[in-house]
């Protein structure tokens, strides 16, 4: 049984609603994957806050017909697409995904758009690839930190080298 026309405006509005609160949408070929494989994909992603939506293309191309933001993704649109709608931590979601792909071998990137760009499968790995926004914090506390210890060091070694001078001084006049 097909489904009529309201069903079909609620599967593209509830589309529309996802990718406005997503920064990158990966579009991957899940074909041959089992029921508890897509189970086991939407899992890992959601624990990096991304969603796994399989939809129509057609469902699709009408959900960024009105966005140029997604509009290089109806270049990606054609046989079996998943959609995997990224709303914060991009490293994580795509380190998910690269998990889940390497234990399965089943599924493949075919490309993703995000600012409105258009990504090959080299830049989402590249992506990827990326530390986390949390390593990247600490690595950038840790150099903060070195310049002020860096800087405390030569602040106090002017007093410390004028009394030293002046000691010299001291005991030359003896």
């Amino acid at each position: 049984m097909g489904r009529n026309l309201a069903e079909k405006q609620a599967i593209v509005t509830q589309l529309q609603e996802s990718l406005s609160e997503t920064q990158m949408t990966i579009v991957i070929d899940y074909q041959g994957l089992t029921v508890a494989e897509m189970r086991d994909l939407r899992n890992r992603l959601r624990l990096t806050g991304a969603l796994c939506k399989v939809a129509k293309n057609t469902f699709m191309e009408r959900a960024i017909a009105d966005d140029e933001q997604w509009q290089p993704l109806s270049e990606l649109l054609s046989g079996s697409s998943a959609f995997l709608l990224v709303k914060e931590d991009l490293g994580g979601a795509i380190k998910a995904y690269q998990d889940f792909q390497k234990a399965t071998k089943k599924t493949e990137v075919r490309g993703a758009v995000m600012d409105g760009q258009s990504l090959s499968q080299a830049d989402v790995k590249a992506i990827g690839d990326l530390p986390s926004q949390t390593v990247l914090m600490a690595q950038l506390a840790g150099a903060i930190n070195s310049v002020i210890a860096k800087i405390a060091v030569g602040i106090n070694e002017v007093p410390a080298s004028l009394a030293r001078v002046l000691q010299a001084y001291a005991d030359s006049e003896k």
